[in-house]
């Protein structure tokens, strides 16, 4: 694995500490981490449900939708043709929630503290408007997700809202309130948490889980996902590390709290293609 690149936990970990609308386990919201999975392989139909119950056993939204960035960031979350190969089709209102969503997250504190970061290294436009310009670009423009097809996809809806590909994966769908929204709807089934080797349970305080589920039928075996964080922490995060490299796959391992991690961030041309992150270890174990 990787060296732990110190220069970013620490950042990362002042995003943390400035992250006031993260919302918080055992008072915001609990979740039901029930059993542990078992062995499944990616676009499996059926596995073994270690998990009656869903994962989110409550969650205080009245506290999220009174959140400038948690609120424009679901009115998103409607806006996307899961089938990547469905062309998708930007209307002028989504084109405006797009832009509010931004502003709100630009107005934060995380995402002014990347700004400055991003500043230092000479990788992000001083005027706001024009950073503004930049993430529009990396998140929200369309591309095809195979080469030559049509735009049928970007980074936010990959990421934040999930794809599926060819009704046999799924592809993305690395957020908490999409998952618990999906959820609530019965459109998510939870199947358990994903344990490392030689690790304990994860606990219900945690805020980054690797946890098995099927959604729209179909099964992904593992996916690690930030829990409680909000909208503007993990965008921040992604796109200071979609803009320190121009590798294909970039893989920085970080520690943010007392979870190690790899963040993961594969590029699409000028776009972000996913991010994602890998819990490697929680030190408290």
């Amino acid at each position: 694995r990787k060296a732990l690149n110190h220069e970013l936990s620490k950042l990362f970990n002042e995003m943390w500490d400035m992250d006031v609308n993260r919302l918080m386990p055992g008072k915001d919201y609990t979740i039901d981490l029930q059993g542990k999975a078992g062995a499944a392989q990616q676009g499996d139909s059926t596995v073994q449900d270690s998990a009656a119950r869903h994962l989110f056993h409550n969650l205080n939204e009245e506290r999220l939708k009174s959140i400038k960035t948690f609120a424009t960031f679901i009115s998103l979350l409607d806006n996307y043709e899961t089938s990547t190969g469905t062309a998708e089709v930007v209307t002028p209102e989504e084109i405006v929630e797009n832009n509010c969503f931004l502003d709100a997250v630009l107005e934060t504190e995380v995402m002014k503290l990347a700004h400055e970061y991003l500043l230092k290294k000479n990788l992000a436009k001083p005027n706001l408007a024009d950073f503004k310009y930049q993430l529009y670009d990396i998140w929200f423009q369309l591309y095809a997700r195979k080469e030559g097809d049509r735009p049928d996809s970007c980074g936010f809806e990959h990421v934040f809202v999930g794809e599926t590909r060819r009704g046999k994966q799924i592809l993305g769908l690395h957020n908490w309130v999409q998952f618990y929204l999906q959820e609530k709807r019965n459109q998510i089934d939870y199947k358990g948490y994903v344990a490392q080797k030689n690790k304990t349970r994860p606990d219900k305080d945690d805020q980054v889980l690797s946890i098995q589920f099927s959604w729209k039928g179909l099964v992904k075996p593992i996916g690690s996902t930030f829990i409680g964080v909000s909208p503007e922490f993990e965008f921040a995060l992604y796109t200071v590390i979609f803009l320190l490299s121009d590798e294909r796959v970039t893989r920085e391992t970080v520690k943010i709290e007392e979870y190690e991690l790899q963040m993961v961030v594969c590029r699409h041309g000028h776009h972000i293609g996913t991010a994602y992150p890998v819990l490697l270890s929680t030190s408290s174990e």
